[in-house]
């Protein structure tokens, strides 16, 4: 399944212009939210600090990453019967708490080969 296949077809931008410049200066710009924000406790702090503190300064370490983590997420599948698509399984590893920093690790291991290193990191690709 293609991604532009899901996507709309038209864009539409929409912003908020004020006519009168003055009174735009005037008015109190607060940001909904902040405050509730800023008192959410993350759990997953402290394992999200410690994967984005690991340097990659190795190259058995940073192929051993490159090979652990996966490129894409290796959950996403469309069920096909008799060569037709019943349904679509969407990638889950968005909800992983730690996605993003594992996958800033595998990208740092990735750029640490191919510009330390010299290697060519197309078959990690």
């Amino acid at each position: 399944m293609k991604v532009f296949d899901n996507t709309t077809k038209r864009i539409f931008f929409a912003s908020w212009v004020s006519i009168n410049p003055a009174e735009a200066n005037n008015t109190d710009v607060t940001q909904p939210h902040s405050s509730a924000a800023k008192s959410k406790f993350d759990i997953f702090q402290p394992i999200k600090q410690i994967v984005d503190r690991i340097q990659v300064r190795d190259r058995k370490l940073a192929h051993r990453l490159c090979q652990i983590i996966p490129a894409q997420c290796p959950f996403e599948r469309d069920v096909k019967l008799f060569g037709k698509t019943l349904f679509h399984i969407p990638p889950m590893c968005k909800l992983n708490p730690l996605y993003e920093e594992v996958v800033s690790l595998r990208f740092r291991a990735l750029c640490y080969l191919a510009d330390e290193c010299g290697e060519d990191v197309s078959p990690y690709c």
